[in-house]
């Protein structure tokens, strides 16, 4: 099924911080098929996802072992209802761990595989996090380039921008102490750097030392070239060589996620419709701060069979 008038879609898979408890229910309930899903994916990770995401506790959930293979099985669930609905995309997309949901669906990784990987570095990453504890904020109110400047006037230790996520909400990751000082500086500039609860400081060189080792991983599994173009976090561009792929999300780990120049992309390539393929709608509501009023789009999400329904009806009237 495509849109009634042929416009651009592109498939949106969120990362870590959109998870609830019951998360997939619907259709795993539903759907014998996304039952399957979910107990291949409890035996690729090996963990009690179907327990853990229906049950929690949600402190265990949210643990960063469990919450990646959790997490892209409930993606990639929602993303088998929308196939089997009759919906393809033109373009895939994730943020930071969604980006697995994305190769998994644009045809890079088999299912197995995927989840075999983001177990793997969800591993690597909490052990880095451990040896190497660090603090995250979100500034908002600041564009990229005061952000920067912030960077650039604090002096020692690892700091860096982890998230680009929209004009003025931009995510900085490292060593606490410059993280505080950062805080500071944003504040005398007028804007605001609010804490975040993350279990480690993401996609900077404090967890680098995962990167290596995850490579390693990577080298053992088949990595195919893209059946559909994949925008990728750490260029906000396409590839579609798998030795390429590989090198680019061995990186990924601790380099800046470009999600504002991605949507940005994605405007330039005339795609219209955007469906958020998982829990929650965080990427929905960046889509909202990213895509300007008079650029004639849709912002739909689907994690259960009543927004499936719902964004079914968008589509079919859009």
């Amino acid at each position: 099924m495509a849109t009634n008038d042929g416009k651009k879609i592109a498939f949106l898979f969120p990362g870590q911080g959109s998870q609830f408890l019951g998360m997939t229910k619907g259709f795993r309930d539903l759907d014998p098929q996304c039952g399957e899903l979910m107990a291949l994916a409890e035996k690729a990770s090996g963990l009690p996802l179907t327990t853990l995401c229906d049950e929690g506790p949600m402190e265990e959930l949210t643990r960063t072992l469990h919450l990646q293979p959790a997490m892209t099985a409930a993606n990639l669930i929602c993303h088998r209802a929308l196939v089997k609905a009759g919906v393809k995309a033109d373009y895939c997309c994730g943020h930071s761990l969604g980006e697995y949901g994305a190769l998994c669906a644009a045809g890079v990784l088999s299912v197995e595989d995927t989840l075999r990987l983001v177990t793997e570095r969800g591993r690597l990453m909490e052990r880095e996090a451990a040896a190497h504890p660090g603090a995250m904020r979100a500034v908002v109110k600041l564009e990229i380039e005061a952000v920067e400047e912030v960077i650039a006037q604090v002096r020692g230790g690892v700091l860096c921008v982890a998230n680009h996520n929209s004009a003025q909400q931009i995510v900085i990751s490292g060593e606490e102490g410059p993280v505080e000082e950062a805080a500071r500086l944003v504040a005398d500039r007028g804007g605001k750097a609010i804490p975040l609860k993350v279990s480690g400081p993401w996609h900077s060189e404090l967890i680098g030392g995962a990167v290596a080792d995850f490579a390693a991983a990577m080298a053992r599994i088949d990595f195919r070239a893209p059946a559909v173009p994949i925008l990728f976090n750490v260029t906000a561009a396409t590839e579609t060589d798998p030795a390429a792929i590989r090198e680019i999300m061995a990186r990924q780990i601790s380099s800046r996620v470009r999600w504002f120049e991605t949507v940005q992309r994605l405007m330039a390539e005339d795609v219209r419709v955007f469906i958020e393929v998982g829990p929650k709608n965080v990427l929905t509501g960046l889509l909202k701060k990213i895509i300007p009023d008079e650029y004639a789009h849709l912002a739909l999400q689907v994690d259960s069979p009543e927004t499936l329904e719902a964004c079914l009806a968008e589509i079919a009237g859009g």
